[in-house]
């Protein structure tokens, strides 16, 4: 592991340091919810996915959802994380006006997967350890809605009972950037894994984020100490759903801890909320501690008691998870770290550059398909699973660049044709008549009259060798960007003695 400086904030007293640690919580992959039969899914009118158990009706008794349970163990292996044979069910005891029960069904000291760790990528390539603490089922609560009637509130229970997983890490951040970095690379794993969407627009994904401001040297003897007296008092921003919200909360939070702390005041433990359209935040209410929510085991839910052979099982139906994956495109393809990482980001991207580098440069093949397509796919609103243009003919782009039948300059506008919905690339080379000119004798002829019609600048060429490019130029221009590059250049150094 690569370590990257901390970053320093400097304040009217001196030096501070930011310390982060992230609660996130990931909507399970599950078409019912975590105790009852009720359907999942967004759009459905209000309360149209409600049963009897997420009303609460009297008599009504949670039964536990075991395909959520088996997503949990799912993403517990995929953090490398430790499995926990045994956990339970507890009652989180909390007022919540669109949760009916009035308490939430969650694990506190028995969750299902305990410590485990993410190694997450910096943008300038050095990585980090985030260890993860734990991660525990609990169900999800309803919505109220203010802004229906001016005297009134309404609850939409859709999601009230709705699976949820909450994965904790340690306090292994220092700077928005790296907050940020860790939730794409999580959702990233999770997506991958199949147990989560990560559809953060959706609220399927969304981070609770622990901020505290400290001293240079004082995280460095809560590292060695395990002792949160070294760090600062920290505020949790709730429900943060996108990675720049994130980063501007925990820009914003850190510089008003350091104002309160510079002016002599103490900061209050508390929950906070991010308003995006003031870049700002704002206190929600005081932070409760664990006893405050007075949990006790759920008595209508047995302990949840695995089989060591089943989590076995499951381990042995994991995908391919990024990491894994990026090392071996790196190995298998020859491409660079930066290459191999961003077509990893999403499975159907590394699956598609796959499908077309079968046979062809895959060094060629990746920029294609990170750059000219993906520009277009993002500008257009596509996923690349659902890509205009199949990989094929991505592959048969690049072979015909590859034979020597277009130049890297045609083929950009080949590329454009294929977008409209014109054709194959080979279709439309040949509709077209955009062959690239290899026949030497054309190409000289071209040459033989540029030259002709420009002697002082030939003769210049000699005492000012990169002014060959403006040739190259000219007799591109003049053949209409069809001759051979490597051909033309190869000719005008003979003809002007370069």
């Amino acid at each position: 592991m690569t370590e990257a400086a901390s970053k320093t904030i400097k304040g009217r007293t001196g030096d501070w340091e930011i310390v982060l640690g992230l609660e996130v919580h990931a909507q399970v992959a599950s078409k019912s919810k975590l105790f009852s039969g009720a359907a999942v899914g967004f759009g459905a009118g209000p309360n149209e996915q409600v049963s009897l158990v997420d009303a609460a009706m009297p008599g009504m008794l949670p039964v536990l959802n075991g395909f959520c349970v088996e997503q949990a163990v799912k993403t517990g292996l995929g953090l490398k994380a430790q499995i926990n044979l045994k956990s339970r069910f507890d009652r989180k005891n909390y007022f919540y006006p669109d949760l009916p029960q009035g308490y939430q069904i969650s694990q506190f000291d028995q969750p299902i997967v305990g410590e485990g760790v993410v190694v997450v990528e910096r943008d300038d390539g050095t990585t980090f350890d985030v260890r993860i603490e734990r991660l525990h089922l609990e169900q999800d609560a309803g919505k109220s809605l203010h802004d229906q009637d001016p005297n009134a509130t309404y609850v939409d229970l859709n999601r009230a009972g709705t699976a949820l997983m909450e994965i904790v890490s340690k306090p292994d951040m220092r700077t928005s950037e790296e907050a940020a970095a860790y939730v794409k690379k999580l959702r990233t794993i999770l997506v991958y894994l199949g147990t989560c969407d990560g559809d953060m627009e959706k609220g399927n994904l969304r981070a609770d984020v622990n901020v505290s401001v400290c001293r240079p040297g004082d995280y460095e003897k809560f590292r060695e100490t395990g002792s949160f007296k070294h760090l600062g008092t920290r505020c949790e921003i709730k429900n943060v759903n996108s990675y720049r919200y994130i980063q501007q909360a925990i820009e914003y939070e850190a510089r008003r801890q350091i104002e309160i702390l510079e002016d002599g005041g103490v900061i209050d433990q508390e929950t906070r909320l991010f308003d995006p359209t003031k870049g700002e935040t704002r206190s929600m209410r005081s932070k409760e501690e664990a006893h405050d929510y007075r949990y006790f085991p759920d008595p209508d839910l047995l302990p949840l008691v695995l089989d060591p052979a089943w989590v076995k099982s499951i381990e042995e139906t994991l995908p391919e998870l990024p990491d894994a994956k990026k090392q071996r495109l790196q190995s298998q393809y020859g491409l660079s770290a930066y290459d191999a990482g961003v077509l990893i980001i999403e499975s159907d991207r590394a699956d598609y550059f796959e499908a077309a580098a079968k046979g062809r440069d895959a060094k060629l093949v990746s920029n294609w398909v990170t750059n000219e397509l993906l520009s277009k796919l993002s500008s257009g609103g596509h996923e690349i699973a659902n890509s205009p243009l199949p990989s094929s003919d991505i592959a048969q782009l690049v072979e015909l660049i590859e034979n020597g039948t277009i130049s890297s300059k045609i083929a950009k506008e080949v590329f454009e044709h294929m977008w409209a919905g014109e054709g194959r690339p080979a279709e439309i080379v040949e509709k077209r008549g955009l062959v690239q000119i290899n026949d030497t004798g054309a190409i000289e002829a071209a040459i033989d009259e540029l030259i002709g019609a420009n002697p002082d600048k030939a003769a210049a060429v000699k005492d000012k060798p990169q002014a060959i490019g403006w040739f190259v130029g000219q007799v591109m221009k003049a053949t209409g960007g069809k001759a051979n590059p490597g051909t033309v250049n190869d000719l005008l150094k003979a003809k002007l003695g370069l």
